[in-house]
């Protein structure tokens, strides 16, 4: 058994498929945690199925993830199962803590159990930050999280730093600024633009309900940031790392590049609706990815333009080709 051996959870989500990717471009032997569900979400993963294993497992089951280290034998763990939806965290705050915080809790003890030689990875978010103290942030700008997903986010970030300094584990925080893709879901704001804009386009729909517009977020491409999660493991020693693009954008400004793009007037379109308002707003998140740049030789590759361009236009062919999809 001389390939590397990963073990990803969260595998069917937007970062683990694209992690799927890149570790089997690598030459990994790539096992993927899924939850036991009558229907399988396996879509994102669909086309990478037979050069990989899945394992059944769960965040809040400890037996199923001693379990499915034993078998998979790791030497990489990336941890990037959660409730990753901000506006579900509200609706199901308890739920959200117990996967997305306390799930963390039992990972960790799972490595520590079975091998703590295994390099631990933990998706932070840059929703710890919240109402933030400082512009831009950094690795050590304190957290003050205003939902209850980046409450539990700042909980799993401080038990994996725990976790390195009382137990000498291998144990990294990525603190991951907005990062979308097409295969983003379409509840978050971005792809519910891509979408809304190729709808519109496509004569499926003629008006996109939004939230607030000038929310402020530092977004990239989720395939860029893999590639950071992947060099955190290869280091000589284990901390945390700020990956973000460094550039601010609004709502407005996607909106405005989205519609752009297909050469339409956003403005005769888009809605704001108060039912799409947070509780509490995070306004203005931008990260310095100055340590990753320095430390793991990371830089993002896709701009903010090319992001739009890249979801809208595959929204627009999804759509072009699947008009049962349009209902």
């Amino acid at each position: 058994m001389s390939a590397r051996r990963a073990l990803i959870t969260g595998i069917t989500g937007q970062d683990g498929s694209y992690l799927a990717e890149f570790l089997l471009e690598k030459d990994y032997d790539v096992f993927g945690m899924t939850r036991r569900a009558s229907t399988e979400n396996v879509e994102r993963i669909a086309h990478l199925l037979d050069r990989l294993t899945l394992l059944q497992g769960d965040l809040l089951d400890p037996p199923s993830l001693d379990a499915a280290l034993r078998t998979a034998e790791p030497h990489e763990v990336y941890n990037l199962a959660a409730q990753s939806f901000v506006p579900t965290s509200w609706n199901q705050p308890v739920l959200t803590a117990e996967f997305t915080a306390v799930g963390v809790t039992r990972m960790l003890e799972a490595v520590r159990a079975v091998d703590p030689a295994i390099r631990f990875y933990q998706a932070s978010s840059s929703e710890m930050f919240g109402k933030v103290r400082e512009v831009p942030q950094t690795e050590l700008t304190p957290f003050h999280p205003r939902s209850p997903y980046g409450v539990a986010k700042a909980y799993g970030h401080h038990i994996t730093v725990n976790y390195r300094e009382s137990y000498d584990l291998f144990a990294v925080s990525g603190i991951l600024f907005n990062h979308e893709s097409p295969r983003r879901g379409l509840e978050f704001v971005t792809r519910k633009i891509s979408d809304g804009v190729a709808r519109i386009k496509l004569g499926l729909a003629d008006e996109l309900r939004l939230g607030n517009l000038e929310a402020k977020r530092d977004w990239g491409f989720a395939g860029d940031y893999v590639d950071a999660m992947w060099r955190m493991l290869q280091q000589e020693r284990s901390t945390e790392y700020v990956i973000a693009t460094g550039v601010e954008h609004s709502v407005r400004d996607f909106v405005e590049l989205a519609f752009g793009h297909v050469g339409l007037e956003w403005e005769r379109y888009v809605v704001q609706d108060p039912e799409f308002m947070r509780p509490a707003e995070v306004d203005h998140l931008v990260g310095d990815p100055s340590k990753a740049r320095a430390e793991l030789g990371w830089e993002p590759t896709t701009s903010f333009a090319e992001l739009v361009e890249l979801m809208v236009d595959a929204d627009l062919e999804r759509l072009s080709h699947a008009p049962v999809e349009a209902s």
